[in-house]
């Protein structure tokens, strides 16, 4: 999907989601850039949503001690300013010698907050700045049934493999422009930039 010459970024997307259940508003919510001031209530998150096994993830070893994409590191706040989503991308490059892309990772939600398609939010808003900013492709490790309502699938990743154990089938990938996974193979490497000293903004 190229989407032609750059535009000016948002700098925030308000919300106010309709549960189909109910057909009432369920929660409203801006999506905004992550800021240093962020990274606490967002690790807490993280914990809480994925437990303390999730640093010992695959993908995390393509995360650990690199920063986020330049203008790809989300949050989701509610009505009062507190985090209740993220989502970060982040730079790699797709086996020895081959064509950038992103990995897309992780995604959280805070339990309370399910269901106000604050994920679904995350995930478009986080596809569109990634081809706003010109990227060719986001992969990720992910189920496929929900993370294929937005146009990743396992077809374009058979010859490509996570630097560590994972399941095959859950790495997905998704084109920005079209041609952009053409040929690739091999293992997909760490390619952002290094946290540097006390970076603790920008802890993996």
């Amino acid at each position: 999907m190229d989407r032609g010459a750059p535009r000016a970024a948002t700098p925030s997307v308000d919300f106010g989601d309709i549960s189909h259940s109910s057909g009432e508003i369920a929660r409203a919510f801006s999506i905004v850039a992550e800021g240093i001031a962020d990274v606490a209530a967002r690790e807490l998150l993280l914990d809480r949503a994925m437990g303390p096994k999730r640093k010992k993830k695959s993908s995390e070893k393509l995360r650990r001690g690199r920063r986020p994409s330049e203008g790809l590191a989300f949050v989701a706040r509610d009505l009062s300013g507190a985090i209740v989503g993220t989502v970060r991308l982040w730079d790699i490059t797709l086996g020895e010698n081959g064509p950038a892309a992103l990995l897309l990772g992780p995604l959280a939600v805070e339990a309370t907050s399910k269901n106000a398609g604050i994920g679904s939010a995350l995930m478009q808003h986080a596809i569109a700045e990634a081809a706003r900013l010109g990227h060719g492709a986001i992969l990720l490790v992910g189920d496929a049934p929900y993370y294929g309502r937005f146009g990743f699938s396992a077809d374009r990743t058979g010859s490509l493999a996570m630097p560590g154990p994972y399941e095959r089938h859950r790495l997905l990938a998704l084109e920005l422009k079209e041609g952009a996974l053409n040929g690739v193979k091999g293992t997909i490497r760490a390619a952002g930039r290094k946290i540097k000293g006390r970076a603790l903004g920008f802890a993996a």
